[in-house]
């Protein structure tokens, strides 16, 4: 792990990250990677806040498999609430299924996404929704809703010193190139290609997010990155939606 900002550690792995955000006295964790990944995540989460440590909450940014896939078991452990956005829920309750991948358009992801399953996690009864007023956990963070890449997706921001937990609203690591992928090289890029089925919505929370001048963005795929604010901006004023994808 590797702390991005004050009381903020990036858990990563191979496909996606996980955040910590907190201290040993209250803690949460933002996503939970693809299934798996919960013995990881809680040896993790005790190196981090002391033997036994236990969050309040765990948080999603959306519903995907690779960021909700071991939250059950970890909710189970912990036996704490998974919180989503009311528009994620169906999703994660197995009583609807997000749209099929698009495979039309050019690019490396994807090409790998066809090896990725389309179905997400059945939470249950585990899953609560956000309600009005502060996300448990967060209180000093603001939940910004950014549909597009899912219809509940979230993103969470701390005006204070503008740390940005964004999710796939972005990415910072350019998904359709095999080699800035192996590279991990760092820039704010759109969100993933083939699993972000409203564009026209996607291109409009790039844009909301630019106005917040984020200091550091912790995305779900890419390395955290400081200094991303101008990054982000020339994503906003350049948003391009990729050949073959609907708008």
């Amino acid at each position: 792990m590797e702390e991005i900002a004050r009381g903020v550690a990036v858990f990563p792995t191979l496909i996606a990250n996980a955040y910590l955000v907190g201290d040993a006295a209250s803690w949460v964790l933002v996503d939970a990677c693809k299934p798996g990944h919960e013995r990881a995540i809680r040896k993790a989460a005790e190196h981090r806040f002391g033997p036994g440590a236990r969050p309040r909450a765990i948080i999603l940014t959306h519903g995907h498999f690779d960021h909700a896939g071991s939250a059950g078991p970890l909710a189970d452990l912990w036996q704490v609430p998974i919180y989503a956005h009311a528009r994620e829920l169906p999703f994660l309750t197995g009583q609807a299924h997000y749209p099929p991948m698009n495979y039309a358009p050019p690019g490396f992801f994807t090409r790998l996404a066809r090896f990725f399953p389309t179905a997400t996690v059945d939470l249950g009864s585990r899953l609560r929704a956000f309600e009005p007023g502060p996300v448990p956990g967060m209180e000093t963070w603001q939940l910004i809703e950014t549909p597009g890449h899912t219809p509940g997706h979230v993103c969470f921001f701390r005006a204070e010193d503008a740390v940005l937990l964004a999710g796939d609203a972005v990415t910072t690591m350019n998904l359709d190139s095999l080699f800035a992928t192996i590279t991990k090289r760092k820039q704010v890029c759109r969100p993933p290609v083939p699993a972000t089925p409203d564009w026209t919505s996607a291109r409009d929370s790039v844009r909301r997010l630019a106005r917040l001048r984020p200091s550091v963005i912790g995305a779900g795929h890419g390395a955290p990155m400081a200094g991303a604010a101008d990054g982000l901006q020339h994503l906003a004023d350049n948003f391009a939606i990729p050949a073959g994808a609907l708008e």
